[in-house]
Parts: C-alpha cells; structure tokens; sequence
C-alpha cells in the first residue's frame, strides 16, 4: 500500500495556497497551518483507501470517510478545539477545490466539528500587568536584552499588539512617536495611538542595542542581530510570571488582552477598542472583555443613576 500523496494533489494544494495568500491575505502562520492540516487529511484518505488521492478521488469523499478521518484524530493529545481547527482547514481547501474542479462538497462541508468549552481569555490585573513589565527586565543579565524584553512587553500591553505585530516592526518605524501604523491579520491596517512609556522604551532599548540596524531591518532583534524569535519573548515572560506567582494563563498576548479590558473598564467605547485591536466582528472583542463582565456590572451598579436610587 502506497501513502504518496498524488502529484494533481499536491499541485492542488499549493495553488489554495497561492490563492490564500495572495486574495484573502493570509498570514503565513495560517498558510502554515492549512498546509499541515490539509497534507494530513489526504495522506490519512490515501492510506485508508489504500491508493493515492488524485482530484477525482478527492471529489468523491464520502460522510463515512470524513468521520473515519475524524475519529482517526481523536485521541489524549490532540483536543477538541485543535480536531476543529483541522476540520476548519480541509473544509476551506475543499470550498476553494470544489468551486475550480466543478463538484459537490456537500460530504466534507457537512461534518460536524467536535463540540468544545470555549475558553474565555484572562486579563491581568492593572498592578499585575505593570509588574509583568518591571520583572521581565530583570530575566537578562545583558542590559541591552532586558531592555529590549521590557520594550516588546510594553508594546503588547501600551498598544494592544500582537506578538507578531510588535516582531514586524522595522527600524524605519522607531522613533515611534504619537501613533503607529499596524498591518494585522488579513493585510488590514490600523493606526494605534502610542503611549510616551512605550516610545521611551523603545528609545532606551534603540539606545543600548548592540547592533548598526538598517532601515530594512527589524526593529527588535535576537542575541546575533537576526529577526527575534517569538519564543524567547514567551520563555522570558513564563520566567517573569513564575517569578510572581501568576497562573499559565499569563501569556504575552494576556497583555493584549489586559489592554482591551482595562480601556474598557475606564470607560472605552467597545467598536474603538475593536479599531484598535484590528477585530473584524465586534464580536471577537466582546470575548476578550466579557471575562469581567462581574466587574462592568459592579461599575454600572455603583455609577448608574437608577441602579444608585435603587
């Protein structure tokens, strides 16, 4: 029994790919993740019908086929939430394949993703998020390090960035001045307004960095002068956080986190905090704030003229 993945599949999936990236924008984590996700799929259709998957074949997938796959996902180390991120992907690929072969993809449209709790994100507290930024600079004993640690914290939580927003940054952006201009997900670009403690801490790491950046060159870079690795942004904050005694859940995109709901919380208006986090659905940023709707809800009882002539 061969488990080659046929060459039209191949082709097939590549050209989704070109079309994911080149018409809907996708970052390349997500091509990434697409690729993964789909090369598994085939590789599993082409062992379970003992024969390579070719287009024709891929258009004649059945129910049956689809829930052998997915029950072939199950198991201790793959979750719910990742078997429907999977199953998210191979349906994308098969819309796009289905639309340019000419076929139905009602049997792999119509599977069910496994059901699963979704997990609210958790903020930290306003005293919490200040001290994840003070203990971060204190996890390199070289200078230059810790300041640019503290810089690249500071950004996640003063501008709502993601990781990989703050990493995309170029050299020709800093000084950073009053505001910044982001491309987030999906190319969608968004201006946030910059914090003077998060220009300053740009201007300090600038200021020790080791290196002669170029324009070009991105503006946070590792211990040899290349493109820093997100990785050592999240080690850096896990040694922060067990440090002061913080749950897991205390990540580098909780700064991000912890910026939407704290703006909130001092009275922000819920579709500008949507504009600066660079949300397509308001509601993806009512989930990032609805982990403290018991505190709104204290707010609104202590501040309300009704509810205080209750």
């Amino acid at each position: 029994m061969s488990l080659e993945i046929s060459p039209q599949a191949r082709d097939a999936l590549e050209d989704f790919l070109d079309h994911q990236r080149a018409l809907q924008g996708r970052s390349e984590n997500t091509l990434d993740a697409y690729r993964r996700d789909v090369l598994e799929f085939i590789t599993f259709m082409t062992g379970y019908h003992g024969a390579a998957q070719g287009l024709a074949p891929l258009s004649r997938i059945t129910l049956r086929d689809m829930r052998a796959w997915m029950a072939a996902l199950r198991g201790p180390n793959l979750g719910p939430r990742s078997q429907a991120r999977k199953l998210s992907a191979v349906k994308t690929f098969y819309r796009w394949l289905a639309e340019r072969e000419g076929f139905e993809p009602t049997a792999v449209l119509s599977a069910r993703a496994p059901k699963f709790t979704k997990k609210l994100p958790r903020p930290l507290s306003e005293d919490a998020a200040k001290e994840m930024i003070e203990t971060v600079e204190l996890q390199s004993q070289d200078a230059w390090i810790a300041a640019r640690d503290t810089a690249v914290v500071t950004l996640l939580y003063g501008c709502g960035l993601r990781i990989s927003e703050a990493l995309s940054l170029k050299r020709a952006q800093a000084p950073l001045g009053t505001s910044l201009r982001i491309l987030g997900k999906g190319s969608k670009e968004r201006l946030v307004p910059v914090l003077p403690a998060a220009a300053q801490s740009v201007e300090r790491y600038l200021a020790a960095c080791p290196f002669a950046l170029k324009a070009d060159d991105p503006l946070f870079v590792g211990a040899r002068g290349g493109a820093l690795n997100p990785r050592i942004v999240q080690k850096t904050v896990a040694q922060a956080r067990a440090q002061l005694g913080l749950p897991a859940t205390a990540t580098p995109h909780a700064m991000r986190h912890s910026f939407a709901t704290h703006l909130l919380i001092a009275g922000g208006d819920l579709r500008a905090i949507q504009e600066l986090l660079g949300h397509a659905s308001l509601s993806t940023t009512q989930g990032y704030t609805a982990v403290d709707a018991a505190r709104l809800m204290d707010v609104y009882n202590r501040a309300h003229p009704q509810a205080k002539g209750a």
